[in-house]
Order: C-alpha cells, then sequence, then structure tokens
C-alpha cells in the first residue's frame, strides 16, 4: 500500500487507493437488488483547491472565465473567484471539472465509487446504518451555505479520504445518470420532476437522508450549471 500511495501522488496531488468490494447502494438497482461490485479505483485525498484550480486556469487560458464557450460553463462559473488558497473551489461546472482531472491523469469518480468511499468513517468501511453517523452529516446541511468556506484537510475516513462530508457537495462523472426511474421522469410535469428532487425517487434505504439530498441536487443540474457550494475531487484507475 505505501509504494502505491507513493506512486499515486507522483503527479503533485495526494491519491489514495481503495479496494475493490460491494456496495448497497442507495439508488434502486436492478430487480434482483444484489450489491453492486466495485473495482479498485484510487480517490483523491481532498476535494481540488481554488489555488490548484487557479494554478489550471492560468496553465489552460481556455477554461479562464470570460473565455469559456457558456456551452461548457454558465454564468455561475467561478463567480466567487480564484485565489491562491486551499479552500475547496466552487463554482466549476461539469465540463470544467472534467477537464481539470485530465489535466492529472485522471477523471471524475462515478457515483458509486463517491457512494462507496463516502460510506465510511474513521473506522468502518461503512458507517451509514449508525444514527450517530447520519446525525453529524445532517447537521452540516443544516448549517447556513453564506460563509466563507474552511480549508480541505479534515478528518480522514477508514481509507485515508478526507472532506467527503461537511465541506460542499462534489460533482460524479455521471451526474446525469442518476434518475434511476425513467417513466417517473417523464410523468406530468418532468420539468418539475427533473429540477425539484427527482433522484430521490425510487431510491433504496431512505433513512439516508443526506445522501439522497445529493442525489438530488446533482439530477437536477446540466453539465454547464454550477452552484457556490459544489465542488469536486478526481479518481484513478488503479493498475497492478
Amino acid at each position: 500500500m505505501g509504494l502505491t500511495t507513493a506512486l499515486l501522488a507522483l503527479a503533485g496531488a495526494s491519491y489514495v487507493a481503495l479496494p475493490a468490494g460491494t456496495l448497497d447502494s442507495v439508488l434502486a438497482r436492478d430487480t434482483d437488488r444484489k450489491p453492486t461490485r466495485i473495482a479498485a479505483f484510487a480517490l483523491r485525498e481532498t476535494p481540488v483547491t481554488r489555488a490548484e484550480f487557479k494554478r489550471f486556469v492560468d496553465a489552460h487560458p481556455p477554461w479562464q472565465p470570460g473565455r469559456v464557450p457558456t456551452v461548457f460553463a454558465g454564468a455561475g462559473y467561478l463567480l466567487q473567484g480564484l485565489d491562491d488558497t486551499a479552500a475547496p473551489v466552487t463554482g466549476v461546472s461539469w465540463f470544467a471539472a472534467q477537464a481539470y482531472c485530465e489535466s492529472e491523469g485522471a477523471r471524475l469518480p462515478t457515483w458509486y465509487e463517491w457512494e462507496y468511499a463516502a460510506a465510511a468513517d474513521a473506522t468502518r468501511t461503512d458507517a451509514r446504518q449508525d444514527p450517530a453517523w447520519r446525525a453529524r452529516i445532517l447537521g452540516w446541511y443544516a448549517r447556513p451555505a453564506n460563509g466563507p468556506l474552511p480549508v480541505v484537510g479534515g478528518d480522514a475516513n477508514v481509507y485515508g479520504v478526507r472532506d467527503l462530508h461537511g465541506l460542499v457537495w462534489e460533482w460524479v462523472d455521471d451526474f446525469n445518470a442518476l434518475l434511476v426511474n425513467a417513466d417517473s421522469r417523464s410523468a406530468a410535469d418532468p420539468d418539475r420532476l427533473k429540477f425539484c428532487g427527482a433522484g430521490a425517487i425510487d431510491l433504496q434505504d431512505r433513512q439516508n437522508y443526506a445522501v439522497l439530498m445529493r442525489v438530488a441536487l446533482l439530477s437536477s443540474l446540466g453539465a454547464a450549471d454550477s452552484t457556490g457550494t459544489l465542488g469536486f475531487r478526481c479518481a484513478r484507475e488503479v493498475t497492478r
């Protein structure tokens, strides 16, 4: 593991290797209800920071505000500006987040990969059935989001990944595929369903509201959208 972690960090950012496993996702699955198999992968230890994204746009001028076509980044893109701090970058579109990850030889994580990593606490790979764990996460959602964001680097979970909860929402690669019931999406008023938490339709484990809220938010977005509370981190394949 030490050698793997060292190799993953060669490109500058710190990536943590997560082992293969299975996940009982909050998303509704096929009728067989079998757990989802997760292949081994590596995940960025922390979300991408404002300083890191500033270096990226400095080196890639087409992603600078005012130069990105609106099809790739809407009006909210980097609205909060950039600086040299270690606070997580927000206001980044899916397209821009994916471009940044590609610059690190990486990609955005899938929803299942993100959920798999985020299910852990400091000692357990899956703490989701612990009411105290859920209450701590829901406490973050209840706090006002109008203050400055703290820097990255919170307590690590059992895998060594930090800030999956309590800091920012995060893009995933397949954010637009989280609506699992196409019939419900097209019923009655499709626009209302799409933009008002439709991601919470036909989901398992409805007690896990914190994760369901993320599904609802991501399902409401387009790839060019951005918000002041939405950041991202990158993932990489693990090869032996």
